[in-house]
């Protein structure tokens, strides 16, 4: 039986995304001292992703049915990480220092540990919760929540080979990792917006990051013009060609390593057969290369500028998924979530504390795990859009210990169950 829905036309839930994008812009940007005091608690950025979710709670759309969130993610999301590092400064960020590799390793470690921690929590309440049998046993679900978590859709899917939890099951856990996550992004959203009290609680010491953030915006002052016909048509093609590239090289590449499918399966390379993996990976390649071209320039007639636009509207489809009413038909294993995520936070704090890292390496090296690259560089922009690059490429690094990380928290989550 269909759900029945307002408005099934992907043309009219468009057009709605695009009217809510552009209110809260405008009033982001406007001088109303009642929107200055709105704004400066509540990012505009969380705006764009809440907003939509109130759509599909309320009934309005049904986000299933619609392929917004597929065009966005796989044609405007490779064109916006294309035109976002396209300005890259690779000299900048490596000056950044170690404290994003040891933040985003902490993030993986808290997701490892959070997995038992959160059975064994759980089982002092409700030993039936975490219990089952077969297929049906709750640590497999978990573990497809593990793979998501550390690398993204793809180990996510490697999970649910390796590990066949029912169907049944796998629905539930899909909607725990979408919801819990969701509401963890929303929290990272808000903290951007507070990022400075943050890092003096910490202690941090986030200089190197405005160092970065102040060599790029100077780069973009120093080549700043008003955008011709001319230039908007070869931005669109610098980031569309580039997709049309990771699109290509993709259908090239996958079928290629799903050849090898039992050997990445051994290995536990999986993700190595995801087409959007490859996706992802070309299009960040193609935007590192032609940051050390001449096409560099044009970022002053506004490339990055045009890669946020096709961020945000991705925000918004992503958010038009989430239903906060499906909290209530999974309370059990959202339970599970929302502990394990507790437990993710809780050594991320902890070494941010101990390293004095800045709330930014926080941010980002959650979401690189928690979201992947379609996320990790939206947190990243809430901070600065010149700092959009480094969510891509910690996303990435994601990608790669996404598999092992997840094998390794389920196989935890499978002796602690016992």
């Amino acid at each position: 039986m269909e759900k029945e829905v307002l408005f099934t036309n992907d043309a009219v839930i468009l057009g709605i995304l695009m009217l809510i994008l552009a209110v809260i812009f405008v009033t982001s940007a406007s001088d109303n001292p009642s929107w200055k005091k709105f704004y400066t608690f509540v990012p505009a950025l969380l705006l764009c992703y809440f907003v939509p979710s109130l759509l599909n709670t309320f009934g309005l759309i049904d986000a299933e049915a619609s392929n917004l969130y597929f065009v966005a993610s796989r044609f405007l999301l490779p064109a916006s990480l294309v035109l976002l590092c396209l300005s890259i400064d690779i000299k900048g960020i490596l000056k950044l220092g170690p404290k994003a590799i040891i933040m985003f390793l902490a993030g993986t470690l808290g997701i490892i540990l959070g997995g038992p921690i959160s059975i064994l929590v759980l089982s002092f309440f409700s030993p039936d919760l975490v219990g089952g049998a077969g297929p049906d046993v709750v640590w497999r679900g978990l573990a497809t929540i593990a793979g998501s978590w550390i690398g993204g859709g793809a180990n996510q899917t490697a999970m649910k080979e390796i590990y066949l939890p029912s169907d049944e099951l796998f629905s539930a856990m899909v909607t725990v990792d979408v919801i819990v996550a969701n509401i963890w992004m929303a929290f990272l959203l808000f903290g951007a917006g507070i990022s400075e009290k943050v890092d003096r609680f910490f202690k941090a010491d986030a200089s190197a990051i405005d160092a970065v953030k102040k060599s790029i915006e100077d780069y973009r002052l120093s080549v700043n013009r008003n955008p011709s016909l001319t230039d908007m048509f070869v931005i669109l093609a610098i980031g569309f060609g580039g997709t049309a590239l990771a699109h290509w090289g993709s259908d090239l590449i996958t079928p290629i390593m799903e050849g090898y499918q039992e050997t990445l399966d051994t290995y536990r390379l999986s993700s190595l057969s995801s087409g959007f993996f490859w996706l992802v990976i070309i299009a960040t390649i193609v935007g590192l290369v032609l940051s050390f071209t001449k096409l560099k320039s044009y970022e002053g007639a506004g490339a990055s500028k045009f890669g946020s636009a096709f961020l945000y509207v991705l925000v918004a489809t992503i958010g038009m998924k989430m239903d906060v009413t499906a909290i209530y038909h999974n309370l059990g294993y959202f339970a599970i979530g929302l502990v394990w995520m507790l437990a993710h936070v809780i050594i991320l704090l902890l070494v941010a504390k101990l390293i004095k890292a800045p709330f930014f390496f926080v941010a980002v090296g959650s979401q690189a795990n928690v979201g992947g690259a379609a996320s990790a560089p939206i947190v990243a922009s809430a901070f600065s859009s010149s700092l959009a690059p480094v969510g891509v490429l910690l996303a990435v690094f994601g990608y790669a210990v996404g598999t092992f990380g997840a094998i390794i928290c389920a196989q935890l989550m499978q002796i602690v169950s016992q």
